[in-house]
């Protein structure tokens, strides 16, 4: 058996490594010239985490990350809306990460170097066409001029490809762009005084605008952190394109970003101020797709993003990416063919992202302050007469069931799937 995998990305590698314990072979194509550490912060959730923690990784992310212990949820005025542990504190085997995506990237891509070896990994391949047939898929790569430049061939191909996925775009031609649902993202990360726990994420805002704060790496003292923020921001009605195509590094416009700033009022930490002093930032329009019927077709499949891009809502993109490869490759060990085990795969994994994707187009876990802020918007006095406990409950703990990370009930652990 031998895997051909398109994309360096989070997924991508998460999937080599899957396929290297279970004693299959792979090899990863990627477009760049060299993976690099883009983006800024992320969260990944303790059901993702297990299964990087099974894999050997969890010292390594512990050297580089925090374990987020506690989220608040706030309104604009700052008024606690919602309060809850994570990670450990939740109830978990295993912690939830605050982590830079790219050294999240980074820690995956240096164990898949040392497992696999440098050799097993291919910079600078554009995926042009492939073509498969019932002995196996063949894959042809070009350079950024268009010269060809390999064809490899192999079992199956996986589209690790992102949201932009050539192999995506080659399965389903007519689909389109990405939806832009109206709303802009802007993400910084500074080193900044640590606030509350030091292992803190807030969430403040409502329906058209929020921020999000927390750590993701210890600060040049103890009483620091290298502090991630991002501001969401309805500026559209998602009714046509998105000013700018969504990119993780386009910086972003501080004339553009401080107007939506004075919105909120955070009572932990001086937001306005930790964003004035963040040098460099980031611009990104929320895009998803809509779920596809299907994922994959004879020998060839999709992943991660390629196979369910969603609003950056619930700290669940990277999170599903590194579920998919799990899944991909148990089924891979378990069937007799290629073949079965792709429908086996898209089977467990396309309904679950399938709900994911929807639920985050109404707000995920986060539609709590949405909620409330529809129903209060100057503020409240009683939380309890805006929206009760079990109400607000509902909204986030039922988004943390179908998204596969509830906390586990009183005197039980979280098992691997």
């Amino acid at each position: 058996m031998k895997a051909i995998i398109v994309g360096g990305g989070i997924g991508g590698l998460t999937t080599a490594l899957m396929l290297r314990a279970r004693g299959l072979d792979c090899e990863l194509y990627e477009q760049s010239d060299t993976i690099r550490e883009l983006g800024v912060g992320i969260n990944t959730l303790p059901h993702a985490i297990r299964e990087l923690a099974g894999l050997g990784l969890l010292d390594r992310l512990d050297a580089v990350a925090i374990r987020t212990d506690e989220l608040y949820y706030l309104n604009r005025h700052g008024q606690q809306v919602w309060r809850e542990p994570r990670g450990l504190g939740a109830g978990h085997d295993v912690p939830q990460f605050s982590i830079h995506r790219g050294r999240l990237q980074g820690v995956i891509h240096a164990v898949v170097e040392e497992r696999l070896g440098k050799d097993a990994i291919h910079t600078g391949c554009r995926l042009g066409a492939f073509t498969q047939d019932e002995g196996g898929v063949s894959a042809h790569f070009f350079d950024r001029t268009g010269a060809h430049i390999h064809t490899t061939r192999g079992d199956i191909l996986i589209g690790a490809d992102g949201i932009h996925s050539r192999v995506r775009e080659t399965l389903f031609p007519d689909e389109g762009p990405p939806c832009w649902n109206g709303l802009m993202l802007w993400r910084g990360a500074r080193d900044w005084p640590a606030f509350l726990t030091g292992r803190s994420m807030i969430v403040a805002g409502g329906l058209h605008a929020k921020v999000v704060v927390y750590p993701i790496a210890e600060g040049s003292s103890p009483a620091s952190r290298l502090t991630n923020w991002a501001v969401l921001v309805k500026i559209g009605d998602g009714a046509s394109p998105p000013p700018r195509r969504e990119d993780w590094s386009r910086p972003g416009k501080r004339d553009e970003l401080m107007p939506h700033v004075e919105r909120f009022s955070v009572p932990y930490v001086d937001v306005r101020s930790l964003i004035s002093a963040t040098p460099e930032f980031y611009e990104y329009p929320c895009c998803d797709r809509d779920p596809l019927p299907y994922w994959s077709s004879g020998r060839v499949t999709l992943l991660g993003d390629a196979a369910h891009p969603m609003y950056p809502v619930g700290s669940n993109g990277a999170s599903q990416a590194i579920l998919d490869a799990r899944a991909l490759a148990d089924a891979l060990v378990r069937s007799e063919h290629p073949r079965q085990a792709l429908v086996a795969y898209e089977q467990k994994r396309l309904p679950m992202t399938a709900e994911i994707v929807r639920s985050n187009r109404r707000g995920g876990p986060e539609g709590v302050i949405d909620a409330v802020e529809q129903l209060a918007p100057d503020g409240f006095t009683d939380i309890d007469k805006v929206l009760s406990h079990a109400q607000r409950e509902a909204i986030v703990r039922g988004y943390a069931t179908k998204a596969g990370f509830a906390a586990p009930p009183p005197g039980l652990t979280a098992v691997r799937a």
